[in-house]
């Protein structure tokens, strides 16, 4: 990338993103953004200058046509504005021109939380100890103990790891700290005994392949998905499902939303009281039911 003054923009702000935000996040910005420049090189652009919103909503149209889904659409769109923002702050636009358009409206369908006795019996379930399959059992526990998105399990270093905590780098390249379970502790442990027999001498990730290097999300998923075939789950398991159960059984046990939201690392509660299917309805009857200001008073007749 650098061929064009757009291209060289691009990088520019992907060079300036990269100080402070998560390298998944930036990897995903450079797939967006090359989409973009691929998308205006053929309307005869090639400068971030004459970017419009009329260019814009038929970059995101295209894309919808040829089917992304409608989260990757607003990831799309994110980009665009930051990069935009950018643009301003150079001097290059004098506006945002992404202000104009419409976010793509997200799906509202969830996983189905794993039943909590059929996820316990799975994790339970004995393997054969080679390194790999410890690496895996660690990863499992740590996905349900913790609710851990996909990235961030991939991105964790060792240094990531304190005592009976992780800090791993959210959303938003917002870090937090969050509590790793007793089960996951143990199987943590026997993954760093036979770390080294995998990892490369230099290499930092916690999970890493079998030729050494860190684990990406691709092979995660696809270990997940293939101990779900060989351990006999009757159904299809990947990370985000484990983050949902992890929330769902957790709220279900502590009533605390609060403390999920925290722990799921959401900026926002309504985030959180959509992602566990906890409905207002229910959070109205909890405070009728608990609050002592609001007990129905029986209506005179």
């Amino acid at each position: 990338m650098g061929s064009n003054p757009l291209e060289r923009q691009v990088a520019s702000y992907l060079s300036a993103l990269a100080a402070h935000a998560s390298p998944a996040t930036v990897a995903a910005y450079r797939q967006d953004l090359t989409a973009l420049c691929r998308f205006v090189e053929q309307q005869g652009v090639t400068d971030g200058a004459a970017l419009t919103t009329a260019l814009l909503r038929a970059f995101l149209g295209a894309e919808r046509s040829r089917g992304l889904a409608p989260r990757s659409l607003a990831r799309r769109r994110a980009a665009l504005s930051r990069f935009a923002d950018y643009l301003v702050q150079q001097q290059v636009l004098a506006d945002n021109p992404v202000g104009l358009l419409r976010t793509p409206k997200q799906p509202s369908h969830l996983p189905r939380p794993l039943d909590v006795d059929a996820l316990s019996q799975f994790l339970d379930m004995p393997h054969d100890g080679t390194p790999l399959a410890v690496r895996d059992q660690a990863m499992l526990e740590l996905f349900y103990s913790s609710g851990l998105r996909l990235a961030e399990l991939a991105a964790l270093d060792l240094g990531h790891l304190n005592a009976h905590h992780v800090r791993v780098i959210g959303k938003g390249s917002k870090p937090r700290q969050v509590p790793v379970g007793k089960r996951a502790d143990q199987a943590l442990n026997e993954w760093l005994k036979c770390r080294s027999l995998l990892a490369a001498d230099a290499e930092i990730a916690l999970f890493v392949s079998q030729r050494g290097q860190r684990l990406g999300h691709r092979g995660i998923q696809k270990r997940l998905a293939q101990l779900s075939v060989v351990r006999g789950l009757p159904e299809h398991l990947h990370p985000h499902r484990l983050r949902h159960s992890f929330a769902s059984h957790l709220l279900e046990s502590s009533q605390d939303l609060r403390a999920v939201q925290e722990l799921l690392g959401h900026a926002n509660l309504s985030t959180t009281q959509v992602y566990t299917r906890l409905d207002w309805q229910h959070l109205a009857e909890s405070y009728d039911a608990a609050h002592p200001r609001a007990k129905r008073r029986p209506t005179r007749s």
